[in-house]
């Protein structure tokens, strides 16, 4: 196969997605790398490949999910193990690039973590990144090697589309979603609406103003990730009091909490729309949630990406 490197393509996986990795494992064509990845007695983690990747153009998936701290740990020894072991080029398929909240210094004394990452990853050896939907895509200049943003909205878009919708607005929860959300409605033909929020804490969020009009409306949220679903929740109310008749959810990365399962039940939204970037760590019970695969998005750029081709054009119409 003629590609960038001239050298076999080798897929790995750490112990954060699993499924994920044997989806894009089977998109490719190619069977996951063997590598051994154990705890000693007093939780230290080892890792060894058990194959020969000398010379190989090497991937390694691993979204750094809950828990957060052993997921990246796991994945800078993964990274070492292949650094030593001769690896030609080493990108890390990072579907979800936990930390990233922690992307600027709004308060005194507090620290950049997001770039604390940037830089840990750099220093165990990759030289190339893959992520999906960052929280905020300045964070791709947290690193001074090439960085491949993908983003989740056409996986999700397909499937909104599917569904039909009549008289349809798309709706950012937050001003920082403002980009996303014009991005969703373009494609999907439809307004635009806005909610300011003001945030009370880690996992409280009141809010308090609503651009736009969604009276009447099917009303589709959209983020990048959700946690406590505080944010949706609470748009959620403010959607349902300007006269929304009916409210989704889409996000691209579901790590949802037990609280966050119990605040969706509890309010006006009908669905929540997620992809398989972050595993379901909670059980949703009846409450209706759909999970669309990346695997085909990530599969295709990873190909790209070893035979020197354009990944940008994954997007274009």
């Amino acid at each position: 196969m003629q590609n960038g490197h001239n050298s076999e393509m080798k897929l790995f996986t750490g112990s954060s997605n699993p499924a994920l990795a044997e989806k894009i494992a089977n998109y490719i064509g190619a069977p996951l790398g063997e590598i051994d990845i154990t705890r000693f007695p007093d939780g230290e983690i080892f890792a060894k490949v058990k194959e020969n990747i000398r010379g190989k153009d090497v991937f390694v998936l691993q979204s750094t999910c809950n828990p957060p701290n052993e997921h990246l740990m796991e994945l800078l020894i993964m990274i070492d193990a292949m650094k030593r072991a001769s690896a030609e080029r080493i990108t890390a398929v990072i579907p979800y690039y936990g930390y990233a909240r922690q992307d600027r210094k709004d308060q005194p004394r507090v620290p950049i973590t997001a770039k604390l990452v940037a830089n840990l990853l750099v220093a165990a050896g990759v030289n190339r990144l893959l992520m999906v939907d960052l929280h905020a895509q300045q964070i791709q200049g947290f690193f001074d090697i090439p960085v491949d943003h993908l983003y989740g909205f056409p996986v999700i878009s397909k499937y909104l589309q599917s569904k039909d919708f009549k008289n349809l607005v798309v709706v950012a929860p937050d001003t920082g979603g403002v980009k996303a959300a014009y991005a969703y409605s373009q494609l999907l033909e439809c307004g635009l609406a806005v909610v300011a929020k003001q945030r009370m804490g880690p996992s409280e969020v009141e809010a308090f103003t609503l651009v736009g009009s969604v009276d009447g409306c099917t009303a589709i949220m959209v983020d990048d990730m959700t946690t406590t679903a505080g944010t949706l929740c609470s748009a959620a109310g403010l959607l349902h009091e300007h006269g929304a008749a009916e409210i989704y959810a889409a996000v691209s990365h579901s790590t949802i909490t037990d609280v966050g399962v119990e605040r969706l039940k509890a309010s006006a939204i009908k669905e929540l729309v997620v992809t398989d970037t972050v595993p379901l760590g909670v059980d949703f019970g009846d409450y209706p949630v759909t999970v669309l695969t990346v695997a085909e998005l990530l599969g295709e750029a990873i190909l790209r990406i070893h035979e020197g081709r354009s990944v940008t054009t994954l997007f274009r119409a």
